[in-house]
């Protein structure tokens, strides 16, 4: 990812636009450390987009419904409830 100065983004805003939307994310640093991420509004909103649960994805997988035997080993403890 790249990198520009507050300075060096400001004084040069258009062309900072310009290369954020062909190349991605920019890095904005302020006194030398990062401290923000400018990007496109599509980039946004596609981090913003619901991701799905465990479970969905369990139940698309093509595994899903397949029978398994499951073989323990050793003693089962007894547990009060």
């Amino acid at each position: 990812m790249d990198s520009w100065s507050l300075q060096d983004a400001k004084a040069k805003f258009s062309e900072f636009v310009r290369l954020v939307k062909s190349k991605g994310p920019h890095l904005v640093t302020l006194r030398g450390k990062p401290e923000i991420v400018v990007m496109t509004v599509r980039d946004f909103e596609a981090l913003q987009q619901q991701k799905p649960s465990l479970m969905s994805l369990m139940r698309t997988s093509p595994l899903a419904g397949m029978d398994m035997d499951v073989e323990r080993k050793g003693k089962m403890r007894e547990v009060q409830l």
